[in-house]
């Protein structure tokens, strides 16, 4: 007996193909790191830096992105929140997930104005787009317009913003929501890592050894 799943659909699975094997010319691309101290010194915007990042892809690995799709199958949140787009690697698992729930939807965001059209092209293409909302724009405000529960989280965008998405959308996440952080060998995640490592504030956390490794962290 087979037994299908949206990955595996030929639309989907074809448009992941593509995307990582784009993905894995990042390296080939200009460094950043130069940039993000200039945000860190008020000299570039937040904008301007995802405008010069607009040709990298700066994806979740694979192993992670599965990561994705099994624990929101296994959750089965009403509302998957993302933060950080891209160019949509891991927003196709999430609504993947979702598509074989047979319920809930995906609420992401995107601050660069061409990445946003590409991704929303490619989840057309994949046939998932009626599963998925793309906020476009800063995240802390796009997503401070949220008015229901989230079900369950994902922080993949810039590592620094990452905890103060946290904390906006703290007030959303009941008792048992999986809040997931990609990424955490980075510098820039560790003021994050320290709040949800921390049991005062309120979560169970652990460390998921997948590419650059993955925080998982239960809302207590």
């Amino acid at each position: 007996m087979s037994h299908t799943h949206a990955l595996a659909e030929p639309r989907v699975s074809a448009a992941l193909a593509d995307l990582f094997d784009a993905a894995a010319r990042d390296d080939e691309t200009a460094d950043l790191t130069g940039l993000r101290d200039l945000v860190d010194e008020a000299k570039v915007t937040a904008q301007e830096l995802a405008d010069a990042a607009q040709d990298i892809y700066m994806p979740v690995s694979r192993e992670g992105a599965e990561l994705l799709y099994s624990l929101v199958r296994a959750t089965k949140p009403g509302t998957v929140v993302e933060f950080g787009t891209s160019y949509g690697i891991s927003t196709l698992h999430l609504a993947a997930a979702v598509r074989d729930n047979d319920s809930g939807r995906v609420v992401t965001t995107e601050m660069n104005r061409a990445k946003a059209a590409a991704a929303r092209r490619t989840f057309a293409a994949t046939g998932l787009d009626d599963l998925i909302t793309l906020w476009e724009g800063d995240a802390l405000q796009t997503l401070a317009a949220l008015d229901e529960p989230v079900g369950f989280l994902f922080l993949d965008g810039w590592k620094d913003l990452c905890l103060p998405v946290l904390r906006l959308l703290e007030p959303h996440l009941a008792p048992g929501t999986l809040v997931v952080a990609d990424d955490i060998e980075l510098p820039d995640l560790a003021p994050y890592l320290e709040y949800v490592r921390n049991p005062g504030n309120g979560y169970l956390s652990v460390s998921f050894p997948v590419a650059d490794g993955m925080e998982l962290s239960c809302r207590l």
